[in-house]
């Protein structure tokens, strides 16, 4: 068995028989059982005893609607190899969002780690298999666009980082401890950009509706949710609910509706997690139906277990307005506890370059770290608009995926007319929404410019940032300025009567600042940066020339 072998046959008896005298039997093997029928299902797993395991199959009266299988060996199989084939499949059978799969999460979570020949099995081998079964029409999408797609970035099968992993079942411990104990228990996660936070709770979320159907767990038969205040977002998870046996759109709101429903019912959930906490409201809000004080506090009264993603830096409104005091203050009023994701998982940059993008939305300018030739991450200034948006496109074209965001420095209403980003450099219109799709898959969307409300928790593979008039440069002090009369998003900006004038202006600020240090942290493999203001754009191009000169 040097070579791949796939084997496509009918699922019953006679194919048991079949696979006790061929060489698939004394192998590990990785095997996909699934129906053709106008909703098709699929089963997918890894085994070293495959008569043995699918003898169990078909005994099974969960799997006694899946009449087709697929068998996949190789020579060079192992079982750290299968394990990673199996989890690899479900992910992208995940994205491609056509099978209902059966498959249920393992009760010990495996994390990230690294095998013999790691390489050869995750690329080289598996891009076969997946040829293989475009072939046989078992899937239909490519790797590159399925990989892409953020369904298969926040897809609950992704390998956890031990980081992830441990906070994770600490969190399960908890919700265990704490199911049949008197009070509100909340427990918040805290994170930067890209640290990890929405695969740590889509798995999360994931094993804990798996647990809430397992007559054997202690979370059996529990009531449990998933808030998220971004609409974007929330077509994500969606998506992935499609997939799953245990995930119901109808545990998936956002926090007003949740909060109104339980209040009419007059009841509590067990186990809520709220993804993006950092834009709960911390204020009346009449416009969005909500009656009370603060989104967070109204969540955790209406919840026995309350799980949080925090991260401050990614506050936008003032009517959300967070910091560390008042989470605080909110927490400390129950049974709470923290815990901190502090690796960075989305980009591929140095740690030089994050600390160039973090003292940048502090206001503070440094030269561009020096470029070395085995970097996987681009950070790039452009003098002209015309280069700068003909760089996204090609990377577009290259890798997918890459897209020009901006600052909210320009008039965009929800009135359906085309609204457009700097006239005079950029001129391109701002996004256009979809109903089923996330603005940067929808491919059109490389002719618009996307807004913060659209890439926030998101990844892109390159992005192109336009700072626009809101952010310009001091040339005595060589510092950035920030000019909240210039930003557009109003709804952002209504002050609040509970704080001073100056507090509110401190905080508008903020929320600039906070909004491109997001916008600068969605790329994995790069950060274009295209300046409208002339003085920032020059002083961006001279520090981008001190970096240069650093390293000849």
């Amino acid at each position: 068995m040097n070579e791949l072998i796939v084997e496509k046959k009918d699922f019953n008896h006679d194919h048991l028989n079949h696979v006790k005298t061929v060489h698939l039997n004394n192998y590990p093997i990785v095997y996909i059982l699934y129906n053709d029928k106008k909703k098709p299902s699929a089963y997918i797993g890894q085994t070293v005893q495959a008569a043995r395991r699918l003898k169990n199959h078909l005994e099974d009266k969960r799997r006694k609607n899946l009449n087709r299988s697929i068998l996949i060996g190789h020579e060079k199989f192992n079982q750290s190899a299968t394990y990673n084939i199996e989890s690899n499949l479900i992910n992208f059978f995940i994205a491609d969002n056509r099978y209902q799969l059966q498959n249920v999460s393992q009760t010990n979570s495996r994390e990230m780690h690294d095998y013999y020949k790691k390489c050869f099995y995750d690329v080289k081998l598996f891009q076969e298999i997946w040829e293989k079964l475009r072939e046989e029409k078992v899937v239909y999408e490519t790797i590159e666009n399925l990989r892409n797609k953020d369904i298969y970035k926040l897809s609950p099968y992704k390998e956890l980082t031990s980081q992830q992993l441990d906070i994770k079942n600490e969190i399960l411990e908890f919700c265990k401890e704490n199911i049949n104990r008197e009070g509100n228990h909340v427990i918040a996660i805290e994170g930067d950009a890209g640290s990890g936070k929405s695969v740590l709770l889509s798995s999360l979320f994931n094993t804990i509706q798996d647990l809430a159907h397992d007559s054997s767990s202690s979370l059996h038969g529990t009531d449990n949710y998933l808030l998220v205040n971004h609409g974007e977002m929330l077509k994500t998870y969606k998506g992935i609910a499609n997939s799953l046996p245990n995930l119901k759109k109808k545990s998936l709101m956002k926090p007003t509706p949740f909060i109104n429903q339980k209040t009419k019912e007059d009841s509590k959930a067990d186990i809520v997690l709220v993804d993006e906490a950092h834009l709960l409201l911390t204020k009346e809000d009449s416009y969005n139906n909500f009656r009370y004080q603060n989104q967070l506090d109204e969540i955790i009264k209406r919840s026995k277990t309350t799980i949080v993603i925090f991260d401050p830096k990614q506050v936008l409104k003032i009517k959300s307005y967070w910091d560390d005091r008042l989470l605080e203050e909110i927490t400390n009023q129950y049974n709470a506890k923290t815990v901190k994701l502090t690796d960075q998982l989305r980009m591929n940059a140095n740690p030089e370059t994050m600390r160039w993008i973090d003292h940048f939305v502090a206001k503070e300018l440094l030269p561009l770290p020096p470029k070395k030739e085995d970097s996987k991450f681009e950070l790039k200034i452009f003098e002209e608009a015309s280069a700068f948006k003909e760089a996204i496109e090609c990377k577009n074209d290259e890798v997918g995926l890459s897209r020009i965001v901006s600052t909210f420095d320009y008039l965009h209403k929800k009135d359906k007319k085309t609204y457009i980003v700097d006239e005079e450099g950029i001129n391109m219109p701002w996004n256009s929404t979809q109903d089923n799709i996330t603005w940067a898959e929808y491919p059109e969307s490389i002719k618009e410019v996307g807004s913060i409300y659209t890439v926030q928790g998101f990844d892109l593979n390159y992005v192109g940032v336009v700072l626009g008039p809101s952010v310009s440069y001091d040339e005595e002090n060589d510092r950035l300025v920030i000019d909240p009369s210039k930003y557009k998003d109003t709804g952002a900006f209504f002050s609040r009567t509970d704080l001073s004038p100056e507090k509110n202006q401190e905080i508008k600020e903020e929320i600039i600042l906070n909004s491109i240090n997001v916008l600068m942290k969605r790329g994995i493999s790069g950060l274009y940066i295209y300046a409208t203001d002339s003085t920032l754009r020059k002083r961006l191009l001279e520090l981008q020339s001190k970096g240069e000169n650093q390293y000849e």
